[in-house]
């Protein structure tokens, strides 16, 4: 049997075409949706900024931040509120486009085992995939999507 501190709540992030899975502890809020203002000249993977709590939130599409399309927003589209953990975002926080609400799951070492470490552009910001049961999700860089967003703020 496994002892309950070995286990660490997740957030299973439902994106287009694949899943994030990162610490519930990284995770602010999840709110609804809301249209962003958008900056002249950003990239397109930064989709803009919303208010959150009275201040600009800025809001990344992961996808995009790969390399893919940005999915368009629909009636499940959400923001996943991360804390900023590295000090180089102004905000504290930054936002995540899903495509549904993130699903809470509990982790440990039985049902988590690393799957690969490639598979997507050399500056991407994934760490890895994992296999979580029936499950392949990646873990995103957090980090490494804080210094896009830092770099991209110094641009605007």
């Amino acid at each position: 049997m496994t002892d309950e501190s070995q286990e660490l709540y997740s957030l299973l992030i439902p994106l287009s075409e694949d899943r994030l899975i990162v610490p519930r502890a990284c995770v602010a809020e999840v709110v609804r949706f809301t249209a962003p203002e958008q900056q002249a000249g950003a990239h397109e993977w930064m989709v803009g900024s919303v208010n959150w709590n009275g201040r600009a939130l800025p809001v990344v599409s992961f996808e995009g931040a790969l390399g893919k399309d940005v999915p368009p927003p629909t009636g499940r589209t959400r923001v996943v509120v991360f804390y900023a953990n590295t000090g180089q975002l102004k905000t504290g926080h930054f936002g995540l486009l899903t495509q549904g609400f993130p699903q809470l799951v509990r982790v440990n070492e039985d049902v988590l085992q690393l799957h690969t470490t490639d598979g997507w552009p050399k500056d991407a910001p994934v760490l890895c995939r994992v296999k979580m049961i029936n499950e392949f999700p990646l873990v995103p860089d957090l980090e490494q999507l804080e210094a896009m967003l830092a770099r991209e703020s110094l641009q605007a």
